[in-house]
């Protein structure tokens, strides 16, 4: 049974200059529209794959929170409507510091929002501004105590790090700055450079001073201490929570089970394909016009490949990867399959075998990319 639903929100007041999501300027968008197609998309979906109850949805983006009230109550109504959820279900929203008045929170408050994301990036303004983001650290505080008061308790935030120009000190005082909001969820994630976005022009044209590899090292490491000084557990490489608090919507991608993805450019994984829909918003809304999902690829993955996505997206857990469960997924034995690439690993000291799961060393983390290459292309 399907327990997570993604809904992807495709609209931008202004674009980041690492951001290589699917995004567009809000700016004459045709958004109402795009708001009944997407609610098209759900009924059709629900139809060929239905569910009985959702543990946990997720709207990202983009920016969801830059709709107007009207849109983003509309957004809200469809989603109750249409979705099978309770006050049990963990139901975010992700959000940029600044974007949220009084009457929007309270919009998401009363639809069943009960978890905001803020994509809050640094605590430097210098390098908010070099990165491309127009809220500043102010915003932040604002925003977050607005939530609170708007009734909101859980609360995460995301973090960049090796941003240009960035030193460790920099990183360090914007951790240690995070840690005042009082707040249960952090992300952390070092920037790639991705293409068609300005950085990576201003990276093939020789003007974009990175930190290098080992200062990234250095700030991940920083990251780890700093979370688990505050009583902040990582369950994952890139998030920390406190006790009761990491996010299920994420799981679920790690645990590699299935979940819905609707909007433009969103992805899904349903009766064991996955899918991706059409980005473009024309070519999105087209086909749901004439009563047809927007899909845009779809793929059955075989056993083998399913195999080896159990494997790397469940060592990105802190738990692991548990052999139990491979077996009772699989029908085979993860350290029999896979033994000659354990036992490497193990020698390498970048994973080791503990409580019945295969998981990443301290080592392992820094390296993680290659540890998971070592399980492809094995069966």
């Amino acid at each position: 049974m399907i327990k997570a639903a993604y809904i992807h929100i495709p609209f931008c007041e202004h674009i980041c200059h690492y951001c290589d999501f699917n995004k567009v300027f809000l700016q004459g968008q045709p958004v109402d529209e795009y708001l009944e197609a997407l609610k098209k998309e759900i009924e059709l979906t629900l139809e060929l794959a239905p569910t009985n109850h959702l543990d946990s949805i997720f709207v990202g983006g983009g920016t969801p929170t830059a709709l107007n009230e009207r849109q983003l109550e509309v957004l809200c109504r469809g989603i109750n409507d249409l979705l099978p959820f309770d006050k049990g279900t963990e139901f975010t929203f992700e959000a940029n510091p600044g974007d949220l008045s009084k009457e929007k929170f309270q919009i998401l408050h009363d639809a069943g929002v009960n978890r905001l994301s803020f994509g809050v990036q640094t605590f430097n303004d210098e390098l908010l501004k070099r990165i491309g983001r127009v809220h500043r650290a102010v915003d932040v505080f604002k925003s977050v105590e607005l939530a609170k008061r708007s009734g909101f308790e859980n609360i995460s935030i995301d973090l960049i790090y090796s941003l240009p120009g960035q030193t460790l000190n920099d990183f360090v005082e914007t951790l240690n700055t995070s840690f005042t909001l009082d707040i249960t969820h952090y992300s952390g994630y070092s920037l790639i450079i991705e293409p068609k976005t300005v950085f990576y022009n201003l990276l093939k044209k020789g003007r974009l001073p990175l930190p290098g590899e080992d200062a990234e090292a250095g700030m991940y490491e920083e990251l780890m201490k700093a979370m688990e000084n505050h009583g902040f557990k990582q369950y994952e490489i890139s998030n920390f929570s406190l006790p009761g608090y990491e996010s299920r919507h994420n799981l679920t991608y790690w645990n590699n089970e299935e979940y819905y993805g609707f909007g433009a450019g969103a992805h899904s994984y349903t009766s064991g394909s996955r899918r991706s829909n059409f980005g473009p918003l024309k070519k999105y809304m087209e086909p749901l016009e004439n009563g047809q999902l927007p899909i845009f690829e779809e793929v059955r993955p075989t056993k083998a490949e399913r195999m080896e996505e159990e494997i790397f997206l469940g060592l990105r857990k802190n738990q692991g990867v548990s052999i139990s469960k491979f077996k009772e997924k699989f029908g085979e034995d993860l350290k029999v399959l896979f033994g000659k690439e354990i036992r490497e690993l193990q020698k390498q000291s970048l994973i080791h075998v503990e409580n019945g799961y295969v998981k990443l060393t301290n080592k392992g983390r820094f390296l993680g990319n290659e540890v998971f290459q070592s399980f492809l292309g094995v069966v």
